[in-house]
């Protein structure tokens, strides 16, 4: 038989990509093999914002990413500092202490220089006017650890790899799925076996990476590791994630690692299709909740809706919504934060209503109204003075409430007022296999399994309970970058 490539990459997202052209660095013919059809490829990297949290010390650094920033831009571009004991105090702090340190280190330490092996690969980043700042007088203030997106966003990101990787020589195989990883005598994998519109082929290799994603479009998995009801859920990204690359590892003696009852999800629109809209692609979120209220179809509220910045809530907040009446929830503002809306509110797919009062706002969204109204009453007579700001952990919050609102509590006191139907949108899980620092995936016994790697959302140790917004693309990248590194350097 007769080999297919020196490395073998199962999957065609930002992490594959980024371990596929580590591999072609390091001298090695590379085969993507990709489970979707041409015209539906890019993994959940497409559906996501672009953004990608790395540390930085100041404009210095940030420059080196976005050289062609005009004088006019930097007059007006305040990105302040994001050191790396900053990362890491968030990333513990959202994870409840629980991920692991190795990884976390390796995440943070590794971001800005695999951001700069991004640019030097040409990958083009901007900074996320749109959605990581607010307007400060003439001043764009960046909030929340994240200043920079892919050029084109999630689908932008998702292009540029793969012309990048075409222009490197790395092969892309469609509509192949992944169905068996193949060992030798040695225990050592040794290729794969795929399954395309021509049947089963076993395809051999010197190193295998995967990064096909973990099991979030998989609804039987879904409500086996994360709990009953998450097969309801909508997915967010694409329907080719359905855990076979976790499981095909697990087969052959993997070590599975990680939060495996934990998910990332999001506030998603009420009426989005089952899963990802390549059109729409992450523009059924929806984000700005922290400059309003969220309340469930009795009209009562159940979150902290201003805890923290949204990049560090709305993974956790989202999966709060899978258990409410109806899997619903609505977001409610008035005309004070309308224009702090992120554009994700101006689809034409949304499902929302605009009303004078809180009680027709309640009828046009099947609220019970006399619950909403009590709810908003409540609220607004919580409400302490004080002045908001969006840019900032501003204090502005609520007393004698539960939940309370800590942060950017104004009264909804200003009609005509704009309400937002969401459900649950699944993103990824946070269960998978464990690697070492090598990102090759580790046995039960804590022994690297010869030949095999592993990168992406199929990686478990590093979120738990809630994760940091843009994190998991550089996680992709970091990870993606050492295993086609590592599975280089070993093939023979």
């Amino acid at each position: 038989m007769a080999e297919a490539a020196d490395v073998i990459v199962v999957g065609a997202g930002n992490a594959a990509l980024c371990a596929a052209l580590a591999a072609r660095e390091g001298g090695r013919s590379v085969l993507a093999i990709e489970k979707a059809p041409e015209h539906l490829r890019g993994g959940n990297t497409y559906f996501t914002g672009g953004a990608i949290r790395f540390a930085y010390e100041g404009i210095d650094d940030v420059r080196q990413l976005v050289p062609d920033l005009s004088d006019a831009e930097l007059a007006v571009l305040e990105v302040g500092e994001y050191p790396e004991r900053k990362y890491f105090d968030d990333l513990m702090r959202v994870t409840e202490g629980l991920s692991d340190q190795e990884m976390a280190n390796a995440l943070v330490r590794g971001s800005f220089p695999t951001m700069r092996w991004l640019y030097d690969q040409g990958i083009r980043f901007v900074p996320s006017w749109s959605h990581q700042a607010f307007k400060d007088g003439e001043v764009y203030r960046f909030w929340g650890g994240l200043c920079l997106e892919a050029v084109g966003a999630g689908k932008g990101l998702s292009d540029q790899l793969f012309a990048v990787a075409q222009e490197r020589g790395v092969e892309v195989r469609y509509d192949t799925a992944a169905v068996r990883l193949m060992t030798n005598d040695a225990g050592a994998v040794s290729g794969v076996v795929v399954r395309s519109p021509a049947g089963y082929e076993e395809l051999s290799a010197g190193a295998v990476v995967l990064a096909c994603g973990g099991f979030e479009a998989n609804p039987e998995m879904r409500a086996r590791y994360l709990g009953p009801g998450w097969e309801l859920a909508k997915v967010r990204g694409v329907r080719f994630n359905t855990g076979e690359g976790i499981q095909m590892a697990l087969n052959i003696g993997a070590q599975p690692f990680g939060h495996w009852s934990g998910c990332h999800a999001v506030a998603w629109d009420l009426n989005a299709p089952p899963f990802g809209n390549a059109a729409v692609a992450d523009l059924y979120q929806k984000h700005s909740y922290p400059f309003g209220l969220i309340v469930t179809a009795e009209g009562k509220r159940f979150v902290d809706e201003g805890a923290d910045f949204r990049n560090y809530t709305y993974a956790k907040y989202g999966r709060e919504i899978l258990s409410l009446p109806q899997r619903v929830a609505y977001q409610l503002f008035d005309q004070k934060t309308l224009h702090l809306l992120r554009d994700e509110y101006r689809i034409p797919q949304v499902t929302m209503a605009e009303a004078a009062t809180m009680e027709e706002l309640a009828e046009a969204l099947d609220i019970d109204p006399a619950g909403l109204v009590r709810t908003v009453a409540e609220y607004n007579a919580a409400c302490q003075p004080g002045e908001f700001n969006p840019t900032v952990l501003d204090g502005v919050h609520t007393e004698g409430i539960e939940p309370p609102k800590s942060n950017w509590a104004l009264p909804l006191d200003e009609p005509p007022y704009q309400g937002y139907a969401v459900t649950c949108g699944i993103t990824f899980t946070f269960g998978g296999l464990r690697i070492d620092a090598r990102a090759q995936v580790l046995d039960t016994t804590d022994r690297p399994i010869g030949g095999l790697y592993a990168a992406g959302e199929l990686v478990g140790g590093l979120f738990y309970h809630n994760y940091a917004g843009g994190a998991g693309l550089m996680a992709g990248s970091v990870f993606g970058r050492r295993a086609g590194t590592s599975a280089a350097d070993d093939v023979g």
